[in-house]
């Protein structure tokens, strides 16, 4: 299942070439920030989220695997993760990124088979 990890569901409602900078994204159990940046490139597809006062000004990285809805009129990115999955997840930095050697592998262990998720989508 970490083959799709890094890729957009396709019920997701992901449409090729929208930005999706500023969206409001929000967790099982509520919002958690908006998205600073993002990728749809196939199999390194995700988004990065301003956390903001929520756990301290932190980012976070999640896989695109995680989106279940993007509501484009209300400008808004569903994920299948709780509040308290999404804060314990691998802390993003930007000088690390998924170029860092390790760090991808680090995400795809805590979001993929090797994680709490069991490589199963919630």
């Amino acid at each position: 299942m970490t083959e799709h990890l890094w890729n957009y569901q396709p019920t997701a409602g992901h449409l090729a070439g929208t930005d999706l900078s500023g969206y409001k994204v929000e967790a099982l159990d509520g919002g958690i920030g908006k998205v600073d940046k993002h990728s749809e490139e196939v199999d390194d597809a995700y988004l990065v989220v301003d956390t903001g006062p929520w756990i301290f000004g932190r980012e976070v990285l999640l896989p695109a695997s995680t989106v279940v809805r993007i509501d484009l009129d209300d400008r808004k990115i569903f994920v299948d993760r709780t509040k308290a999955q999404i804060k314990d997840a691998p802390e993003f930095h930007r000088e690390k990124h998924l170029g860092e050697p390790g760090y991808r592998d680090e995400l795809t262990a805590y979001y993929g088979l090797g994680g709490p998720f069991g490589g199963r989508l919630l």
